[in-house]
C-alpha cells in the first residue's frame, strides 16, 4: 500500500478483506457476479464522496442551464433524469439490503456451527474434569491410608 492511496479506497479494502477472511462468509470467487456488483454499489453509493459528488453534478447542472441551456428552468430533462435514478436507486439499494441480509445469515450460521462445537468441546472438558476429581479423590484416599496423619 502506497502512502498516497485515498482513505476511503483503504477503508473499502478493509471492509472487503474483512469479509474475504471470515471462514463463515462466501467472498471472491464464491460470489455470484450480482452479488459481488451488489457489495460495490453498496460501497460507492453509501459514501460521501458519492453524495458531494451527485451534489455538484446537480448544482452545475442547474448553473449551466439556468435560463438559456439545453434543459432552461424548470429543468424537466433534470427531473426526467432525477426520477430514473430515484427508481435504479431504489432497486440497487433492496438488492444490496438482500445480500447485507444473506451476510448476516452466514454470519449467524457460522457462530451458531462455533457455539455448537464449543459447547460440545466444553462437555468434553467438563467430563475430564470430573474423572481428573475422582482420580485426584483416588490418589488422596491412598495417600492417606498409607501416611495416617496422627
Amino acid at each position: 500500500m502506497t502512502t498516497h492511496s485515498h482513505p476511503l479506497t483503504i477503508l473499502g479494502r478493509i471492509r472487503r478483506n474483512r469479509w474475504e477472511r471470515h471462514p463463515g462468509i462466501r467472498s471472491g470467487r464464491q460470489l455470484t457476479l450480482g452479488e459481488r456488483a451488489a457489495d460495490r454499489v453498496r460501497l460507492i453509493m453509501g459514501s460521501w464522496p458519492f453524495v458531494i459528488t451527485f451534489l455538484v453534478v446537480l448544482g452545475a447542472w442547474i448553473a449551466g442551464n439556468g435560463r438559456h441551456g439545453f434543459d432552461p428552468y424548470p429543468y424537466i430533462l433534470l427531473n426526467l433524469v432525477l426520477s430514473c435514478l430515484a427508481g435504479l436507486q431504489a432497486s440497487v439499494l433492496l438488492i444490496s439490503a438482500r445480500r447485507s441480509d444473506q451476510v448476516a445469515s452466514e454470519l449467524a450460521l457460522h457462530d451458531y456451527q462455533t457455539d455448537q462445537s464449543a459447547a460440545v468441546a466444553i462437555a468434553a472438558l467438563r467430563s475430564e474434569v470430573s474423572d481428573l476429581s475422582v482420580q485426584l479423590a483416588r490418589i488422596e484416599a491412598l495417600v492417606k491410608r498409607r501416611h495416617p496423619t496422627p
